[in-house]
């Protein structure tokens, strides 16, 4: 038979190290739950502009990549067509999205590292933090803009004014 003061010591030993082993979990969920509150403020005050080569064009998006200012200089409607401004504008745009998703990558890098105790590995079915930080979003590579196809010609009565593309 055990002796009971031996098994009463043993499991007050075992308990307090379960303790401690849940007030270090306890430590680092909140150091990373204010870590990840700190990302998301620097994640959501990303902005980026771009500008045209020629200086045409500025644009400037927010850190999920929409549109916040789109500039035109002065003489840029003189100096291009609508069709080459358009081009430009667009491929500005993408620049300055590139230029964020790239800074939001920078910001969430150091979140995506994990916890080094991890919640899921004590406790069945409690979500991994891992898998509540959102993957960093993939950086827009330009591409070719598809051509628009030339307007139909005053003479070109196959259809209906209302079918005409480019309009």
């Amino acid at each position: 038979m055990t002796d009971p003061t031996g098994r009463r010591a043993e499991l007050e030993a075992r308990n307090a190290a379960m303790r401690e082993q849940v007030d270090s979990l306890l430590a680092e969920l909140q150091k990373k739950t204010a870590e990840l509150r700190e990302t998301q403020a620097q994640a959501m005050a990303i902005t980026a502009t771009a500008v045209s080569k020629d200086g045409s064009v500025r644009a400037t998006v927010d850190s999920a990549g929409a549109l916040t200012s789109l500039e035109f200089s002065p003489n840029a409607f003189e100096r291009s067509t609508p069709d080459k401004l358009a081009r430009l504008a667009t491929e500005t745009v993408q620049q300055a999205i590139a230029k964020a998703r790239t800074e939001l990558n920078e910001v969430l890098a150091p979140a995506q590292q994990g916890a080094s105790i991890d919640l899921s590995e004590m406790l069945p079915g409690v979500p991994s933090l891992a898998d509540l930080i959102p993957k960093p979003p993939v950086v827009p590579q330009p591409s070719a803009q598809p051509r628009r196809p030339a307007p139909p010609s005053d003479d070109d009565d196959t259809g209906s004014i209302m079918d005409r593309s480019g309009w």
